[in-house]
């Protein structure tokens, strides 16, 4: 059996690179060289804090696992999907399907790298709103989170709304 790739597989692994490159400069930088740690919260502007979260679960914390099968076990899982993730974008023949599968690939192998370095994936952008007896919290999250977000919102829209989409109304 051989792979053969689509038009648009490489425009896919771009976006995919890019996302990993991005989300871990990104979080090296802010553990090691700014020392994000030990400024937290640090207020960036109204709404929007860096924080420190290690985030041993799924998305948006869960299912947190602390022991080292159940971390394992959702690398794993972060695996195969990346795997099925790549074999879907060597027959996809859009770009923006290939952009959108590249930007959730890199979002997860991001994450899965964290994974498998720390044990739990480095959460650092905390988005909130605040009044003076109210406030409300958003998920903390990373690049590699709005790569994925990104890349499944691209998804929809081309699947349900783009002008040339399948399931166009």
């Amino acid at each position: 059996m051989t792979l053969s790739l689509g038009r648009f597989t490489w425009l896919g692994l771009l976006a995919a690179a890019l996302v990993v490159g991005l989300d871990q400069a990104s979080k090296l930088w802010l553990l090691y060289v700014f020392a994000l740690p030990d400024k937290v919260p640090l207020h960036v502007l109204p709404g929007l804090d860096l924080v420190v979260v290690w985030n041993t679960g799924i998305s948006y914390g869960l299912f947190p696992q602390t022991g080292p099968f159940g971390q394992w076990a959702l690398l794993g899982l972060k695996v195969i999907a990346v795997l099925l993730l790549g074999i879907w974008l060597t027959r996809v023949d859009r770009r923006a399907g290939a952009l959108a599968l590249g930007l959730i690939i890199g979002g997860a192998i991001g994450n899965a790298i964290d994974r498998a370095t720390f044990g739990a994936v480095f959460d650092f952008v905390l988005l909130y709103v605040a009044t003076a007896t109210w406030r409300f919290n958003w998920y903390v999250f990373n690049i590699a989170d709005v790569a994925i977000v990104a890349g499944v919102v691209l998804l929809l829209w081309e699947t349900l709304v783009a002008p040339d989409a399948a399931k166009a109304p």
